[in-house]
């Protein structure tokens, strides 16, 4: 799926001159370690850090994770 074309959350901004954005969707089924263990992960050798987490009432999460623009490109996170 394209990162462009996911829908996100209103009030959440995601244009910046110094700063890079990308949504994920957890389904329900992905506990809070779960999740936690996968944006650490991200953070650790993506350079992502959380910007905004929703929690919907079905027990899914939307995400939004950010980092700094750099001149290298650095994948999105594969969760």
């Amino acid at each position: 799926m394209n990162r462009n074309n996911r829908a996100m959350p209103v009030g959440w901004e995601t244009q910046s001159d110094d700063w890079e954005y990308v949504p994920i969707k957890l389904p329900p089924d992905v506990t809070r370690v779960t999740a936690s263990m996968r944006l650490a992960i991200s953070a650790e050798f993506g350079g992502w850090e959380l910007s905004r987490v929703r929690l919907y009432t079905d027990g899914s999460r939307r995400v939004l994770l950010k980092r700094r623009k750099t001149a290298h490109h650095v994948p999105d996170p594969g969760l």
